[in-house]
């Protein structure tokens, strides 16, 4: 499966509850290769999810990273921080389905992860899948305009 690691980096952000599953997703990509950005949080000590969420938004609004990975323990808290910036399009995610749909439909470029209610390996398939799949344009390009 090709990463696209030759796009530039995907960054990393998660709060306590995402920690260990950010650790471990952020490792295995970057065993393939693919240069990564981790923007913490870096340990399971509480901190608060909307700071993470924008601090992603805010390194791929500048270019800094290709695309992004937010991990809180549903992946709802922090999508609805990042989604919050204009050009953000993140998408929660629990399976395959919705990881490429995310980008085939939507263009999303954030992918969210609830560290509470999903499995390692699946977190994984899913990333995988979202960062090989391209956005189909077409009759969703005009949607995603509508989106700002």
């Amino acid at each position: 499966m090709n990463l696209h690691h030759d796009k530039g980096p995907v960054a990393f952000a998660a709060d306590h509850a995402g920690y260990a599953l950010k650790e471990q997703l952020r490792g295995r990509l970057a065993d393939t290769g693919t240069p990564v950005l981790d923007l913490g949080t870096n340990s399971e000590q509480s901190v608060d999810y909307p700071d993470f969420g924008n601090g992603l938004a805010d390194v791929l609004l500048r270019g800094d990273a290709w695309r992004g990975v937010a991990i809180c323990g549903t992946g709802l808290g922090i999508s609805m921080a990042a989604n919050r910036h204009p050009g953000i399009r993140c998408a929660p995610s629990h399976d395959v389905d919705t990881a490429r749909l995310a980008r085939a439909h939507n263009d999303a470029n954030v992918l969210a992860l609830g560290a509470r209610i999903i499995d390692p390996e699946t977190a994984w398939q899913c990333l995988q899948t979202f960062l090989a799949t391209d956005f189909e344009a077409g009759r969703h390009a005009a949607r995603i305009r509508k989106l700002g």
